[in-house]
């Protein structure tokens, strides 16, 4: 895209880790001006502007660090994202990456005040927030996404592609998992706030639903959960270690053709497992199946100190610049902050963005459906359908 239009000014809401970097190094190619970065606890700004120089500034060449925190002095401000996104201006980047049950409340009030946003998975908790969201998107005319980085992951791009070749859906199959010690990571929040299938399960439930969009729908969701392990690392009572939802789906133009899913998604998993994060799929249909693993992505590193990763490090490019822009995180930022710009210059609608394979909020509402109806499923013991009426769902 060319950098003729204006640079778009962005506020990160929450945390500030691939995000950063990738708005800093956006910044350096003219795509991105101001940033402002919230949290709750403007005591903690000294401590980040550290991190990024001596992660980020030390490392790297050309890239301006520069941001306004909030909320402002050694304050503490559960709400001061309210304050940050009124002193950006209209139109800018809002990017959410704060807990689950925070992602509405913000991003419907970033698009009330004319801002165009992206939401970490899950978008909503509630079925019912998703379909407002894509409803206050569309009246405003901006860009809203879900940033479903897994869409832009290669091999996963490469399978969505592949399987509209292969005839009828009939049967998928999903793991994903991190190691127990993320429960004493996610003490505070797990089972209280979210849980693991809203955390993790996300990610291949869109993949699913993008893979048979428009062919499929769902029909109803039964889940089960296995407990034990989270509690007696001192969680909450209430937190699953594993949640397994069954998913029904039938065929939009032929309902005698139907299909079964099973998705799966634990942090229980071994703490030397030698991943930090398993995660892979199965898709089988009429005329082939696929299978993808990128538990190890081809690639790993044993260290004395820190044992086997399967993670890449950013690395610099030969000049000493920030090198890491064919990665599925960085383009599912950059394709999101063009998107931004392109309708902020006129040149397109945020509506032009459906249909394309892109996350938008509205293309994403089956994956908010299925993950909450597997949450009532568990609390309530009941399977729940998933219901659609006049182009919106509901759950019964």
């Amino acid at each position: 895209m060319s950098n003729e239009f204006a640079p778009i000014s962005v506020g990160l809401m929450g945390t500030i880790g691939v995000v950063g970097i990738t708005m800093f190094d956006l910044r350096r190619h003219g795509k991105v001006s101001d940033i402002v970065m919230a949290g709750t606890n403007g005591g903690k700004f000294p401590e980040v502007r550290e991190h990024f120089k001596k992660n980020i500034g030390d490392v790297y060449k050309g890239l301006d660090l520069n941001f306004r925190g909030f909320p402002e002095g050694n304050v503490r401000d559960a709400e001061a994202y309210k304050t940050a996104l009124r002193a950006l201006p209209k139109g800018s980047a809002v990017i959410i990456f704060t807990p689950d049950s925070t992602h509405f409340p913000i991003a419907s009030e970033a698009l009330n005040l004319g801002h165009h946003v992206m939401v970490t998975k899950p978008a909503t908790q509630k079925l019912e927030d998703h379909q407002t969201l894509i409803d206050l998107a569309a009246e405003k005319g901006l860009v809203c996404w879900v940033e479903h980085h897994k869409r832009f992951d290669p091999a996963y791009n490469d399978a969505r592609a592949r399987a509209q070749n292969l005839g009828d859906f009939n049967f998928y199959q999903s793991y994903m998992s991190q190691p127990k010690f993320q429960l004493e990571t996610f003490k505070s929040w797990a089972g209280i706030d979210s849980d693991i299938s809203y955390y993790l399960n996300s990610h291949h439930i869109d993949i699913h639903c993008w893979m048979v969009e428009g062919k499929y729908r769902p029909t109803r969701v039964t889940a089960s959960a296995s407990k034990g392990i989270a509690t007696g690392m001192g969680c909450d009572p209430r937190t699953e270690d594993t949640i397994t939802l069954l998913v029904d789906w039938v065929n939009i133009a032929d309902e005698s053709k139907r299909g079964t899913a099973v998705y799966t998604a634990s942090w229980a998993a071994p703490l030397k497992a030698g991943v930090h994060s398993n995660q892979r799929f199965h898709y089988m249909a009429s005329e082939g199946e696929i299978e993808v693993d990128q538990a190890h992505r081809g690639y790993s590193v044993v260290e004395d100190a820190t044992g086997k990763s399967h993670s890449t490090e950013y690395s610099a490019d030969e000049d000493g610049f920030f090198d890491a822009r064919r990665g599925y995180g960085y383009v599912s930022l950059e394709k999101f902050i063009d998107a931004a710009r392109n309708v902020n210059a006129g040149v397109k609608k945020a509506s032009d963005y459906e249909g394309k394979g892109l996350p938008t909020i509205q293309a994403t509402v089956l994956t908010t459906a299925i993950i909450q109806a597997g949450r009532i499923s568990l609390d309530e013991r009941r399977t729940v359908e998933v219901l659609e009426e006049n182009g919106k769902y509901k759950l019964k």
